[in-house]
């Protein structure tokens, strides 16, 4: 009798201890999380690249826990210290500014909520992969989905909508690039190549978690989708392809010449003789790409048989998938500069570094009438129809003038 009662004593206190130990534990941690450390060897990196130093395996059955450094909301490296809370100011000028904060956070609440309605079938528009879950995207999709484990972030880019100065910010961020001139990594995304934040070599991608992670890929996607702070830029969509075209196909460009020029000039040109091979014979014998071309390839059913749209005109629904990920945040090309001061304080890291400043993308909606006058009306409806779910996902108003004049 005298055992039992001891064994049952011993039972209750190890008992007791185990509560007090999850307690503890719990308190630390604040809460469960899997985090894995990010892979460093990246194939074809560029000169200066360094990645963190700690490795997942992806045979393993286990994942790395890591404190959370931050709220659902984003936050900075633990770290560096956070920054000092400056004192405010008083009257009318502080009310002034919090008038404005509650302004900016009722757009962004009315953006998100426009994404909602849209996907939910709210507004009764049909696109493709609008009711498809996340995990039914291909990895080779999601390669513009850009994952910074330091800071908790993932920024989907939108070529032509200043995706360079947002990828050169991630690079920063990430410390993945070292300055030939400090051998330290780069602190000011003004002075960040920017032909080098272009090479898909220096950011951690979705698309890239296969061959890091494996079989645990889509359990971290999801995670990190859960925790982080997700972020896009949006623009115009006829805009943007005006852009688009001007940048890569109304200049001497040999690379998007060869591949998507010549195929314009060959199929629509009308051209005698052959098509020159180079850019550089094109335009100097003044036979280039028109934007008429350009819009007649957009709507052929041979383009969308032959690939997917290249990056600087495919759609944003089908680049940033917004009706399986959550954004936290959506700016717009149109208030730049007042979208991304708000955006870095939501990520905690206005006090590590600023927006790039300096020239920006001048093609405005102003324009639109002018490179669409060439442009039939059945194609230019055409071409609305094509790109329908960018104007109605982000709030952008049908362009009446181009489609009906």
């Amino acid at each position: 009798m005298g055992t039992w009662r001891g064994l049952r004593v011993a039972f209750v206190l190890g008992s007791l201890f185990m509560v007090l130990l999850i307690i503890a534990y719990w308190d630390d941690v604040g809460r469960p999380n899997l985090y894995p450390f990010q892979d460093p060897k990246h194939k074809s990196l560029p000169s200066g690249w360094r990645g963190p130093s700690t490795t997942v395996s992806p045979s393993s059955s286990s994942v790395v826990q890591v404190q959370t450094r931050a709220s659902v909301a984003g936050s900075s490296n633990a770290e560096i210290p956070p920054e000092e809370t400056p004192e405010k100011p008083a009257g009318e000028r502080q009310m002034r500014k919090e008038e404005g904060e509650g302004d900016e956070e009722r757009e962004q609440e009315a953006r998100k909520q426009r994404i909602v309605d849209v996907c939910s079938g709210k507004e009764a528009l049909e696109f493709p992969g609008r009711t498809r879950a996340f995990e039914q995207i291909p990895f080779r999709e999601l390669d513009h989905l850009i994952v910074d484990d330091t800071h908790q972030i993932i920024y989907c880019y939108v070529p032509k909508v200043a995706c360079t100065n947002w990828k050169r910010i991630m690079v920063v961020l990430s410390q993945s690039l070292i300055s030939p001139s400090t051998g330290k990594p780069y602190t000011d995304p003004q002075s960040v190549p920017a032909d080098l934040v272009h090479n898909s070599s220096l950011h951690l991608t979705f698309a890239k978690f296969w061959r890091h992670y494996g079989s645990l890929s889509r359990h971290l996607m999801a995670l990190k989708l859960q925790h982080y702070t997700k972020f896009l830029f949006v623009r115009d969509p006829f805009v943007r392809l005006i852009s688009a075209f001007r940048n890569k196909l109304g200049r001497p460009n040999e690379d998007f010449y060869r591949q998507f020029g010549s195929v314009m000039l060959r199929r629509y040109g009308n051209a005698s003789g052959s098509v020159a091979e180079t850019a550089a014979e094109a335009f100097a014998a003044g036979i280039k790409p028109t934007f008429r071309q350009f819009v007649t390839y957009l709507l052929d059913p041979e383009t969308e048989r032959e690939s997917i749209f290249n990056e600087h005109w495919r759609q944003v629904y089908r680049l940033c998938h917004p009706c399986q990920v959550k954004y936290d945040f959506i700016g717009r090309l149109e208030t730049l500069e007042t979208d991304s001061e708000q955006l870095l304080k939501l990520l905690k890291v206005d006090h590590l570094l600023q927006f790039p400043s300096g020239p920006r993308n001048r093609t405005a909606a102003s324009w639109e009438t002018d490179w669409f006058a060439e442009i039939p009306i059945t194609e230019r409806r055409e071409l609305y129809k094509l790109y329908k779910p960018d104007f109605e996902l982000f709030g952008y108003a049908t362009p009446d003038s181009v489609l009906h004049h």
